[in-house]
């Protein structure tokens, strides 16, 4: 953190200084395409918003403050960043994923990738040593969730950066589930930490934006010759709200993290309810893990996501049509709750891929409304 500054200074003041010009207290939206230059070559520092923009600076400066590292790279989405980090590596290469990713991520390799020469294998990235087999000569990225998305696994971030070293890899961990605020995957030895910053890093559902940080500056420097050869930058006014966003990131992911602990284990009770996945649950496969990565000093938070399985995939597809507080959308990371069947919405990549994710699976993204609201919600649609 920048200056001993704790996580939610930094967040309001990192790259957020009052504008020299007119003393306004908030970063202005640079809503400009190019910039006048001097002369020929001379130039305040900006000459295209491709290349780079002052309002997009100050997020990327205050993104990277918020992952305690030194470069963060801003871009049109979280799929771009994974995209535009894919780019760094070399055709023969391969990318190792978890068995249960985001089948976003999984349609980007199996789909796009590979038809570049960029090979794709999944494992349990639960199991170390099924990671540590899997890593050939050729490995060139590991590219991890935690927790997983939507099954919420719980990855072991130290043991998979220790394989990735020993295989001459990147490990990257898309932690858009846990933010940066409950975990930091450079302070276990990853390399890269990439962001649907869509998500719970802006919170309100009104922007779409991705982001990559890292302390490897040989990499920084391909990713930002990336973003402006391919161009798949946020603009001015989404990196503006995002900045807004991350003001507020540290109370909201607490609000989240302490619904999200009622509504599981009110879930785990529930007699229509069969399995519950939350890592902040005793019983949850990696809870110790979790508690040991996600967590502020004496005070573990285990994210706003929660997932259940029905008796039935009918039973499943009728609690996500019943509820009334919690909206059926595909997203995630919001101030409202949403639910959603990831079978046939944000999963529905998968089918015919061997990791195919259950049809009774249901997926909450818990808001910040009262828990006992969304409780009750829950209840009459489970009823």
């Amino acid at each position: 953190m920048t200056d001993g500054m704790r996580f939610e200074t930094a967040a309001i003041h990192v790259g957020q200084e009052p504008d020299a010009a007119t003393g306004a207290a908030v970063v202005p939206i640079y809503q400009t395409s190019t910039y006048v230059q001097d002369s020929v070559g001379k130039h305040k520092g900006y000459e295209y918003s491709r290349t780079d923009n002052p309002t997009r600076h100050a997020l990327e400066s205050c993104l990277a403050a918020l992952e305690g590292c030194a470069h963060a790279v801003a871009f049109g989405s979280g799929m771009a960043a994974i995209t535009t980090l894919a780019m760094t590596l070399k055709s023969g290469q391969k990318v190792l994923l978890p068995d249960d990713v985001y089948g976003g991520t999984y349609r980007l390799f199996a789909r796009v990738m590979n038809e570049l020469g960029i090979s794709f294998a999944t494992v349990d990235m639960t199991d170390l040593d099924q990671v540590a087999s899997a890593a050939t000569d050729d490995l060139g990225l590991i590219l991890a969730e935690t927790p997983t998305n939507p099954l919420l696994k719980i990855l072991d971030l130290k043991g998979l950066s220790d394989i990735g070293r020993s295989a001459g890899a990147l490990v990257a961990v898309d932690n858009t589930f846990a933010t940066p605020f409950i975990q930091r995957p450079l302070d276990h030895g990853a390399d890269v930490s990439i962001y649907s910053a869509t998500k719970y890093l802006g919170g309100h559902s009104d922007l779409v934006l991705g982001s990559v940080a890292t302390d490897n500056e040989e990499l920084a420097a391909r990713l930002r010759f990336l973003q402006n050869a391919v161009g798949a930058i946020p603009g001015p006014f989404d990196s503006w709200l995002l900045l807004r966003g991350l003001k507020t990131l540290a109370i909201r992911m607490r609000a989240h993290c302490e619904a999200a602990v009622r509504v599981a284990g009110w879930l785990a009770e529930h007699p229509a309810v069969a399995a519950v996945y939350y890592p902040g649950l005793p019983d949850a496969q990696g809870h110790d893990v979790a508690t040991r990565q996600m967590a502020q000093p004496g005070e573990p938070l285990y994210g706003g996501m929660v997932s259940f399985e029905t008796a039935t995939p009918e039973v499943a597809l009728s609690v996500c049509e019943r509820t009334r507080v919690f909206f059926l959308g595909e997203s995630l990371g919001g101030v409202e709750s949403l639910i959603e069947h990831p079978a046939r919405m944000t999963h529905a990549s998968l089918a015919g891929s061997g990791m195919e994710v259950p049809e009774t699976l249901v997926r909450l993204s818990v808001g910040i409304e009262h828990p006992d609201d969304l409780i009750s919600d829950l209840d009459q649609a489970l009823g």
